[in-house]
């Protein structure tokens, strides 16, 4: 009898993260001069309003400075002010279009790190791992779209900006995240083996093997490759699966049941 594997669990992300949400670069970066002193006072008025968490009130600001004065730096500054305040409001969409908007038109900015980390913030989700354990929601149908491009946004940040003031959190973010994904791609890939779709199972597992290979997952997306290609006949793939299994995980506790197909396949294969 084959052992289920879901169940598997994935800590939550704790408060070892959530002080990152207050690394705000604005104290010393804001735009000095502007030959229209305007600019200067309703971008102050609109950071006043940041600064006191009256997110709805900023956002609206800053649309209006750069509906009312386009170009300049007051304008940029107002863009990824703006993102904060809109993913700090809850707008994840629209942060993450702002976010994208800056990035395309300013490449080269100096904080241009922040407007990655502002992105795959609006994209984060600290409870869809802890939530489609419990909701009973068929998790071959749920969407984790949000988590992969924040996981990608994150990679991309630390990737393209190593040094940036964001990258150790990023990067906490993205252990967080791939351990969420695999788990997530684990229950898929076990809801599908328990129904007899060995060939889909093993296309979820195989995701986790090749994507996320240190998530705690991927011991498990071993052991259902293990037991899936035994039931298609694929001894071969079988065994290959079963060695990985043994040399990354050799006190796993799915080894006992994996092997057992796997002796039958290692005696014929002895006589021919």
């Amino acid at each position: 009898m084959s052992k289920s594997v879901t169940g598997f669990a994935v800590p939550f992300l704790g408060a070892l993260l959530l002080s990152a949400c207050s690394l705000w670069p604005w104290s010393d970066s804001a735009p000095r001069k502007d030959k229209d002193p305007g600019v200067a006072k309703m971008y102050q008025d609109a950071k006043d309003e940041l600064s006191s968490a009256n997110y709805e009130r900023a956002v609206k600001l800053y649309e209006q400075l750069e509906a009312r004065y386009p170009y300049g730096q007051f304008a940029q500054q107002a863009d990824l002010e703006m993102a904060y305040a809109q993913y700090k409001q809850g707008e994840s969409a629209n942060a993450i279009a702002t976010a994208d908007r800056f990035i395309k038109a300013h490449p080269n900015h100096v904080n241009i790190d922040y407007a990655y980390y502002v992105k795959g913030l609006a994209n984060f989700k600290d409870d869809f791992g802890y939530f489609s354990s419990i909701s009973g929601q068929d998790l071959s149908e749920r969407d984790i779209k949000a988590a992969r491009e924040a996981f990608d946004t994150f990679k991309e940040l630390i990737t393209r900006y190593p040094l940036s003031r964001y990258a150790e959190d990023a990067g906490k973010r993205m252990v967080y995240l791939q351990n969420n994904l695999a788990s997530h791609e684990v229950h898929v890939a076990d809801y599908y083996y328990r129904r007899g779709a060995w060939l889909a199972a093993v296309n979820r597992a195989q995701v986790v093997v090749k994507d996320f290979p240190r998530a705690p997952g991927a011991e498990q997306a071993l052991y259902l490759m293990v037991r899936c290609y035994h039931e298609i006949g694929l001894t071969d793939l079988e065994h290959d699966s079963l060695l990985t299994l043994q040399k990354n995980f050799p006190q796993s506790r799915f080894l006992s049941d994996a092997e057992a197909p796997s002796q039958w396949w290692e005696f014929w294969h002895g006589v021919f």
